[in-house]
């Protein structure tokens, strides 16, 4: 079974060619992020929303696996340490505010979008289900249109379905009757033109048009509708990505790519009424979409909001799916949409919609942040400090064996070539660890690693005196003192193991940052003792009792007949003669 545990570590190093354990901050370098909190009046955020807003970045750090970062406040500032160099998806996912919300659609109005966007937009289109729910074609160019006057409204370039209820608009524009005049007009005056042109031409000025020609203006709020009609979409810097939104009030915002804006409703679902949230590819196609699940309040709210939308005209028949601001999607409520599900499309991959649904997951920060530093820390101290340590474990290690050897003799062995079992899957474990689970070593865990070899020891030493204090009764051979010395030992072995298991449980809970690297090392090593006592020095021993050197107690066995008659000769030499 050992074995078997040896050859599995290491078919995986080598099938996921991972040969060297990963590096912590402190010996690999790595990324320190300041994050400074953003308030409406510019004073100081609350000390409880500091520390929320803390609870929920370490959390969504651990979500990414045992990396060793650090996540601490400093004043009102937030500093994050992200092991390893390059961190940039990391450090967007504990940086991101991701608050989520759901809001109908009250107004929208396509924007004039740059050229080299408009050329290289997506034009998702979508096939109708095998249930025959409809979900009509979303093909549609992103070209902005250059007749004169309001465009009217068409479908979104990312807009897909929210679920199997939902799908992209496919509104169609209708020209204004003025509109219409005038292109054929134009027709007009261009087959009845003739190669000689009037000596002059008079210029007539177009009549201003109304900002809010072909829109819905009937339960807008004036503000918002203003806003919308500054709202400039065409420039990134200007589309409010970041920007937290008050749910309980109408909100004028821009697509992702500054094709749209629009001017949504009050939030009737927010971040915190979804329960869970997953990536996954959408059945039948491989698009990625990130799947939500709604608590009970939520799903109940959800259902409400679609079936709202359902019975509204276009284009308030759009539920916007609103991330930090900016709108991802906003697609047709073809339905109501009951059961408390719902899934986000939007041309996502794999790493966009798995960092969307850690967001979700992992909660929204309540508070916006800025990133007033991001700095790269440096490995040389922490390389030097790695020196030393491993410097003075090896001199540890090599006096434990010295000892050994020197007191047990022949039983040394058995400690020597146990702790090399020990020191080969502790290894094999950290690699695959670094390799599957994100595990980082820093130097907290080299020195619970270091201090764990003291713990590996005592297990051999108790059951090597238990083995002698067998012999030195006089009654058991080698091979029946093996026996029952582990009967006797491995109770010890087991309670010791456990106090100090449990002990690294608590510490790794109730602490952070170093400390709990330091626990997570000891309750590692803690276990693979277990492993190693039991499969492989135990069995050792039993072996070599078997052995005419130890089982004749050889001089140089270390159970010799002299060192296991000390106690007898002793007993003897005080107990009275008769005469």
């Amino acid at each position: 079974m050992l074995l078997a545990l040896i050859l599995a570590l290491g078919g995986t190093m080598l099938l996921q060619q991972a040969y060297t354990p990963k590096l912590g901050l402190d010996l690999a370098g790595g990324t320190t992020v300041t994050l400074s909190p953003v308030t409406q009046n510019g004073t100081s955020p609350p000390e409880e929303i500091l520390d929320r807003a803390v609870n929920i970045i370490r959390t969504r750090v651990n979500g990414t696996g045992i990396s060793d970062a650090e996540v601490a406040k400093s004043g009102d500032n937030i500093i994050i340490s992200i092991p390893g160099v390059g961190q940039n998806e990391a450090i967007q996912l504990v940086a991101t505010t991701a608050e989520l919300r759901f809001r109908q659609v009250l107004a929208m109005q396509a924007t004039q979008i740059p050229q080299e966007l408009a050329t290289n937009a997506p034009t998702p289109a979508a096939s109708p289900s095998a249930t025959g729910s409809a979900k009509p074609s979303t093909e549609q160019s992103a070209k902005p249109t250059q007749s004169a006057g309001t465009p009217a409204p068409s479908a979104s370039p990312t807009g897909k379905a929210l679920s199997s209820a939902l799908t992209a608009p496919t509104p169609s524009a209708q020209p204004s009757a003025t509109q219409t005049g005038q292109q054929q007009g134009k027709k007009d005056q261009n087959a009845k033109a003739t190669p000689t042109a009037s000596p002059s031409a008079q210029v007539s000025t177009p009549p201003m048009q109304d900002p809010n020609a072909g829109i819905d203006t009937q339960g807008i709020d004036p503000a918002v509708l203003k806003q919308f009609q500054a709202l400039d979409c065409t420039d990134p810097k200007k589309r409010g990505q970041g920007v937290q939104d008050d749910p309980a009030k109408q909100f004028a915002a821009c697509e992702t790519d500054g094709s749209y804006k629009y001017v949504l409703d009050v939030a009737k679902v927010v971040g915190t009424d979804i329960d869970t949230a997953s990536a996954g590819v959408q059945q039948g196609t491989t698009e990625w979409i990130v799947q939500l699940d709604f608590k009970s309040k939520g799903a109940g709210a959800w259902s409400d909001l679609t079936t709202k939308a359902y019975n509204s005209q276009e284009p308030r028949n759009k539920v916007a799916v609103v991330l930090d601001g900016v709108v991802i999607t906003a697609p047709n409520i073809i339905s109501p949409i009951p059961g408390g599900r719902a899934e986000i499309t939007g041309g996502f991959n794999q790493a966009s919609a798995t960092a969307l649904a850690d967001q979700l997951k992992y909660g929204a920060l309540p508070l916006k942040f800025n990133r007033s530093s991001v700095d790269t820390v440096s490995s040389t101290l922490g390389q030097d400090q790695l020196r030393g340590g491993l410097i003075a474990g090896i001199i540890g290690l090599a006096l434990v064996l010295v000892y050994c050897l020197f007191y047990y003799r022949g039983l040394g062995i058995v400690a020597v070539l146990s702790l090399v079992v020990a020191t080969v899957i502790t290894y094999t474990s950290v690699v695959v660890l670094g390799t599957n689970a994100n595990f980082r070593l820093s130097l907290p865990h080299i020195i619970g690693l270091v201090v764990s070899i003291g713990i590996t020891a005592d297990s051999f030493i108790v059951y090597f005196e238990r083995i002698r204090d067998e012999m030195k009764e006089g009654r058991r051979t080698l091979r029946a003192a093996v026996e029952v010395a582990w009967v006797r030992a491995r109770r010890t072995i087991l309670i010791a193991d456990a106090v100090m298991f449990i002990a690294a449980i608590v510490l790794y809970f109730l602490a952070v940052g170093g400390v709990a690297g330091f626990a997570f090392a000891m309750g590692l090593t803690t276990l693979i003792d277990v492993v190693v006592v039991f499969l492989f020095t135990k069995p050792f021993i039993a072996v070599l009792a078997k052995l005419k050197f130890f089982a004749k107690g050889h001089p140089l066995s270390g159970l010799d007949a002299e060192r296991m008659s000390e106690t007898s000769t002793a007993k003897r030499t005080t107990t009275p003669q008769e005469a």
